[in-house]
Order: structure tokens, then sequence, then C-alpha cells
């Protein structure tokens, strides 16, 4: 069972590979206006008034397993899943039977941990959207809460939302070390092709930017 794309660590770095099977072909009506034969409503984000600057980067925290990650400018809240590598050292995904769970790579960095941590969703199943359908959508400057263990909520600021095709993919820029805690959002993008799967990969740029207690 994959998602759209397989992401496979090498010398523990992360890329992305173009494995695709029957199993990722979605419902026509979960694509997006990027993906071929897409005719879905447009989406419609919550208002958003973008920061004149961006918060400077938060004090690194110690480590502590994410359960939960909320994204109110694209109405997200889900739960997390701790993610291994399977046999070929490829790194699992959520369940395709669970389309509103996301992932986190838990041999990486936990999110506010200095570092860069990893969280994966799915875009959209056979069955209909899944979790990470909008993540496109979001901007500069809109905020990703990630509820840890500890009760705390490390706050992320989007820097910046890059689609990247599958052979084009920089793995130094997405996964290298950056000397602060960072996080990436990653799922399908760019055109669908019922044998290949999607053509890109979205991914989000953010970094930490406040701390508070969870409610």
């Amino acid at each position: 069972m994959t998602l759209c794309v397989t992401f496979s660590l090498v010398a523990g770095i992360v890329w992305v590979s173009s494995d695709s099977s029957d199993d990722t072909r979605s419902a026509t009506a979960a694509r997006g206006s990027d993906a071929a034969g897409g005719g879905r409503e447009p989406f419609r984000r919550a208002p958003h008034t973008p920061e004149e600057h961006v918060p400077a980067s938060h004090t690194p925290l110690v480590p502590s397993r994410p359960m939960k990650v909320a994204i109110p400018a694209i109405f997200i809240e889900a739960p997390v899943a701790g993610l291994g590598l399977d046999k070929k050292g490829r790194l699992e995904v959520p369940p395709l039977s669970r389309p509103k769970l996301t992932g986190w790579y838990e041999k990486g960095p936990s999110p506010g941990e200095n570092g860069t941590a990893l969280l994966v969703g799915h875009r959209d199943t056979r069955t209909g959207p899944a979790i990470f359908l909008n993540l496109n959508a979001l901007r500069r400057g809109d905020k990703v809460n990630v509820v840890r263990a500890d009760r705390r909520t490390a706050v992320f600021t989007v820097d910046a939302v890059k689609t990247y095709t599958k052979d084009k993919f920089p793995d130094d820029t997405v996964y290298g070390e950056t000397g602060r805690p960072e996080l990436r959002l990653l799922t399908c993008g760019g055109r669908f092709d019922a044998k290949a799967g999607y053509s890109a990969n979205v991914v989000v740029f953010a970094h930490l930017t406040s701390l508070k207690k969870a409610a």
C-alpha cells in the first residue's frame, strides 16, 4: 500500500520517488483544479490577514511526540500517527482506510525540536478527499499548531508553499538542516495520471515562532 508518491530515506535525507499503484488512483471528485479531469468547486479558505513581518524563530523545544495538528486557515484538525520505514527503506504512509490521519516520521526531529520535522498526509484516495487536499491553499504567515505529548502546542508560521515535480525535487532545500526548529508538510500535487499518479509534491515550509500550553 503506497501513497501517490513514495518517501524514501537515504543517508538521513528524505527524497521522493515516483512509485505508484492502483491503490493511489483517486476519485475524480476529490481532485483539485490542477489535476487532470478536476471538477471540484473552488476551495474557500479562512480569511487571511498577512503579517507585515514573519516572527523570528522561537527557542528550540525538548523532544516530545506530536499528537494533533491544526491549521485554522484551511480548517484542518487531525490526529498524528508515528511513521517508520518499510523493508525497502521507504517512509510508511497513513493507511488509506484513514484518510483524515496525518503521519510524522518518528526517527527524525519532533515538531519544535531543533531540526526539520516532517508531517505527511494523503491528498485524496479512491473514496474521496483526504486531510491534505487543500494544503496548497496555505499562504505565507498562516499558522500551523502542533499539540505535543508534553501538553504544549508548538506554533509554526508558514514561510512558503512550493510545488516540485518529482524529477526535480530539491532534497537539500526541503530536508536539509537550517539551524532552527522547522516543519515541513508534504502531500501530492500537480497533474493526475491514472497510470503514473500525481506528477508533483506540495511542500509547506514553516518555522517555530511561539509556544502555548495545550487546552
